[in-house]
């Protein structure tokens, strides 16, 4: 893992908006699984900045949502599926046709999931893929327990989880998530994830001690081969 040390969130944002622009110049047609939440905000907002100057650029990349709160509908704030749209999705002018993305209210959660799966079977593996850590360690939806799910699944939220920003945001809280599964994860050809915030110093020590572990499922990114973290300056300090 090539862990990279930022001073403050708009550097660790503007060197994340480089990694994936220098990635997407590799590949046009570069499969982009994207993250929700505070820690990528930034990062969002740097690569609008360069698609108001190189529009061009963007107009073969496809993006493939990472997870979404259950069982609200699509248009409730809070939903990584208006995030995504209000961020991402439409200043990029990303079609639907080049977009892969959970139903947050499906009939069905379970064929919802093998949709997903199914979709990314076809249009996989991920290319470069973009995490942030949960305060307790979870990746995506994918919560610490005894085991860890593979693919696309229903996932039972903690209630730590379930006190994140977004889920406040909402009318009514989710019963449950849609993720994608730790093997979907790694077998993506790069992952970049991003750790912002002081509030986050706990979890980064558990993190950073390397050992793997279903408790601490951000851990398992320690046997990927091709990880690059970025990690702001206040997240790694000590409390005093």
């Amino acid at each position: 893992m090539n862990i990279e040390i930022a001073n403050s969130y708009e550097e660790l944002s503007l060197k994340a908006k480089n990694r994936i622009v220098q990635e997407i110049e590799k590949n046009k047609q570069l499969l982009l699984c994207t993250a929700t939440g505070s820690s990528p905000t930034g990062m969002y907002q740097q690569l609008c900045i360069e698609f108001q100057e190189n529009p061009e650029l963007f107009n073969q990349l496809r993006i493939i949502k990472l997870d979404e709160w259950g069982g609200v509908e699509m248009d409730q704030p809070g939903t990584c599926e208006q995030y995504l749209q209000q961020n991402l999705l439409q200043p990029l002018q990303i079609p639907e046709s080049r977009y892969i993305g959970f139903n947050s209210n499906p009939e069905n959660p379970i064929l919802e999931c093998e949709r997903i799966q199914e979709k990314l079977k076809t249009e996989g593996p991920i290319d470069l893929c973009i995490l942030g850590i949960g305060l307790n360690g979870h990746l995506a939806f994918n919560e610490p327990a005894n085991y860890l799910q593979p693919f696309c699944h229903v996932a039972k939220l903690s209630e730590m989880t379930l006190q994140h920003a977004m889920a406040s945001k909402m009318n009514f809280k989710p019963g449950f998530g849609f993720t994608l599964g730790m093997a979907d994860i790694l077998h993506s050809k790069m992952i970049l994830i991003l750790i912002a915030g002081k509030e986050k110093r706990e979890i980064v020590q558990k993190f950073l001690s390397k050992k793997v572990s279903s408790s601490v499922p951000a851990s398992f990114l320690w046997i990927h081969p091709k990880v690059h973290c970025l990690i702001t300056k206040d997240a790694l300090e000590e409390t005093a």
